[in-house]
């Protein structure tokens, strides 16, 4: 089983409402990155996503923060590829100081979702390691 891991300071500019809350929408586009690495892994493509079977948010992310991304392929079909993403917030910004951080001693979960993403036949590169 691969699995691809991501992470990234959230910026300001993510902040899509007040208090420098970030959107749901944003751990999604972390996924997807995490998605085509795997695909690339894999498959030595790209390939595409197709849907989402299942999102749930579960924490607040905020400007500031630090989030880890990670996701695995969980079933190969022929051209599918069912995956499993988690996002946790590992470090936060300091209430109260405008550059301080701390490392978060346990990570949060503020993500986890379910989807799969095809690679065309004719796009593959590589066998993937394992079908079901």
């Amino acid at each position: 089983m691969y699995e691809s891991k991501l992470r990234l300071r959230i910026s300001s500019a993510d902040a899509h409402y007040g208090g420098g809350l970030v959107d749901g929408a944003h751990m999604l586009a972390l996924f997807g990155d995490v998605a085509t690495e795997l695909l690339i892994y894999t498959d030595g493509d790209e390939g595409l996503f197709v849907a989402y079977d299942n999102i749930e948010f579960l924490a607040p992310v905020f400007a500031g923060d630090y989030i880890e991304a990670t996701g695995v392929i969980t079933d190969y079909g022929n051209t599918s590829r069912k995956m499993r993403f988690e996002a946790k917030k590992v470090i936060s910004p300091l209430p109260g100081s405008d550059s301080a951080a701390e490392i978060l001693s346990e990570p949060v979960l503020v993500c986890r979702a379910t989807g799969t993403c095809m690679v065309p036949k004719d796009k593959q590169r590589f066998s993937p390691p394992q079908r079901s």
